[in-house]
């Protein structure tokens, strides 16, 4: 697998204090498509303990000890720091989580156990973590709309890579969605601030997933790119950023993806 190449990557301005929305705007030909599920920035408790609760039956699967200790962390409410929540239309039961931070305010928890690249760590980055789904089919599903909510975010806030860590074998899944390693190819490495459990670390470009999708004929292509999904809503207003006013009030409701 190519490693991933940050010898033309621009650092990001490091003045800048906050991630800083921009609008995305809807194509008119792009395919509308519902979900028979939502996705939310979670925006109170009542949301964080839905999200604890996914976490705690996907990582149960895997990991029964550490998913009984599983609660609200503070991290969930950092500065820079968002919570997705995938959310049954049927009966509001919770169907995925994802929590994205970004260096905004500070380092990323994969900071905790590894020093990124240079000119990696002078962008601005986002890391998924907290990954969690239901089981089954469905499960799979969410998992990919929530990956689309992540790219959809990063292309909001203006940043500049997609960070994971990932352990065997969900390590390929994120592989197949054209991640690329930061270290060397199919590297693990101990994660001090996950027990210390190998994991890989990868990183995917913003700005160039939609020519790297097209270019390599990824059978997700039309689903993240040529497909507008209304039911992920990411302009709901979470309580980590200090967001500024958009000032184009006359601005069609297109703009805004809805």
């Amino acid at each position: 697998m190519e490693r991933l190449n940050l010898a033309n990557s621009t650092a990001a301005n490091q003045t800048e204090s906050a991630v800083r929305p921009t609008l995305t705007v809807v194509p008119a030909l792009q395919k509308s498509e519902r979900m028979p599920f939502t996705i939310r920035i979670v925006r109170d408790d009542a949301g964080l303990q839905k999200a604890v609760s996914i976490r705690r039956s996907a990582y149960g699967r895997h990991l029964p000890e550490f998913a009984e200790t599983m609660k609200i962390e503070t991290s969930d409410r950092d500065r820079g720091t968002a919570v997705l929540l995938a959310e049954s239309k049927l009966d509001g039961a919770p169907l995925g989580t994802m929590r994205i931070q970004t260096n905004a305010y500070g380092p990323l928890a994969v900071e905790q156990s590894v020093r990124l690249p240079d000119q990696l760590g002078t962008s601005r980055l986002a890391e998924a973590t907290r990954l969690g789904v239901a089981g089954g089919m469905v499960g799979r599903v969410v998992k990919v709309a929530l990956c689309k909510a992540l790219w959809m975010f990063c292309e909001l806030h203006g940043i500049d890579y997609m960070v994971i860590t990932a352990r065997t074998p969900l390590d390929r899944e994120y592989e197949a969605m054209l991640f690329k390693d930061v270290f060397g190819v199919n590297e693990f490495l101990p994660m001090s601030h996950v027990g210390g459990l190998p994991h890989r670390v990868l990183a995917k470009d913003v700005a160039a997933a939609r020519q790297r999708w097209e270019e390599a004929r990824h059978p997700l292509f039309n689903y993240m790119v040529n497909t507008h999904h209304p039911d992920i809503d990411l302009h709901s207003v979470d309580l980590s950023f200090d967001w500024e006013p958009v000032r184009c009030p006359e601005a069609p409701l297109m703009a805004y993806g809805r």
